[in-house]
């Protein structure tokens, strides 16, 4: 039986896509085993799909001071030292990597042990940790066709981003259910991230009033962040948090609100969602949310409004042209040449293998 290790970790987001890919892999044929982090969510995520899961020492690099910064080299090194170890001992015909520091010691463990690896950036521009293990790659899987000139010629491959496979098979009857909203009024969903988003929720309550007098709206407003003085507002939902039902209410929705990370964002492309994306700030992060923003926006896929420039008017003339213009975004988004990253990230495994 053939043998891949899989990798990557530190947000949902560096492991999601892995999981995408877990259905595809096992009818090939792939044993799979899974390198994380001892600690992170990764661990939790994949020993829920019964995954044989191996924790390793892993540090983060930063951009900033911290005391932490003197410590963590020494756990990188205990990092690919254990990483080193697992490559003799599960022998892996490849590793697949999907960014994250805990990432690093395994790609370059596996480099060591001339082991193949096929990395997957998400983010228009690599992170650091991709940057890391770029060197040690094969082959670069990415989502944008910019991210192409950021990479070295002859390792980077255009696939898209794995999407699993249950976000496609949502039932809108069961989401109308859960919601209470009438099946002829169109629904509009808010999606801050797992966090929620302080300045995206606050805006779209600020503009309640006038965005229920045309749609029913779905609010995915983070943890802790529920308003109960809205609590019993006709055609208003909110949640912290949705998991099982979020197929459901992608089915049900017409137009959609979101931060634009890379994941969320090739979710959205697949079930051909116009969106609004409201990217996270530069002084929040290192501005990839807002390069991949600006791309799909170029594309056609979806509007762009920068968080400095978010109030109560601005998202609804945004809401209003997106309604506008819906079709036109479905079309964009149905031309886009990325049909099934599944298969083509299978496709180069196979291959590389």
């Amino acid at each position: 039986m053939k043998q891949i290790v899989l990798t990557g970790g530190g947000t949902a987001g560096h492991v999601t896509p892995n999981i995408a890919l877990l259905p595809a892999l096992r009818a090939a044929g792939y044993h799979i085993s899974y390198i994380g982090s001892r600690e992170g969510i990764e661990k939790k995520l994949m020993e829920a799909q019964k995954i044989p899961y191996y924790g390793i020492s892993s540090g983060k690099l930063r951009r900033y001071f911290d005391w932490k910064n003197f410590t963590d080299p020494f756990r990188v090194i205990k990092g690919f030292a254990e990483a080193s170890s697992l490559m003799k001992k599960l022998k892996p015909d490849i590793v697949f990597s999907k960014g994250g520091f805990v990432s690093v010691p395994v790609v370059m463990a596996a480099r060591r042990h001339h082991i193949p690896v096929i990395c997957h950036e998400s983010d228009l521009t690599p992170g650091l940790a991709n940057r890391l293990s770029i060197p040690g790659a094969t082959k670069i899987c990415c989502n944008f066709p910019e991210t192409l000139s950021h990479l070295p010629e002859g390792k980077a491959v255009l696939t898209g981003c794995p999407i699993r496979r249950e976000l496609m098979e949502g039932k809108k009857a069961a989401a109308l259910t859960l919601t209470g909203f009438l099946p002829d009024k169109p629904v509009l969903m808010v999606m801050g991230g797992s966090l929620g988003a302080a300045a995206v929720n606050q805006a779209v309550r600020d503009a309640l009033p006038e965005l229920l007098k045309d749609w029913q709206i779905v609010h995915l407003c983070g943890k802790g962040k529920l308003d109960e003085t809205l609590r019993h507002t006709k055609g208003y939902v909110q949640y912290e948090y949705i998991q099982n039902e979020l197929p459901d209410l992608f089915a049900l929705c017409d137009l959609v609100i979101s931060r634009a990370g890379a994941n969320a964002i090739c979710e959205l492309l697949a079930l051909r969602k116009p969106t609004l994306l409201i990217p996270l700030p530069a002084k929040a992060s290192r501005g990839d949310q807002i390069l991949n923003a600006r791309s799909f926006e170029r594309q056609g896929f979806s509007m762009v409004i920068e968080e400095e420039q978010l109030n109560k008017e601005a998202l609804l003339q945004a809401v209003a042209h997106l309604s506008q213009h819906r079709s036109d975004y479905i079309t964009a988004m149905e031309q886009c040449p990325q049909t099934d990253p599944i298969a083509a990230i299978l496709s180069l495994i196979e291959e590389t293998v």
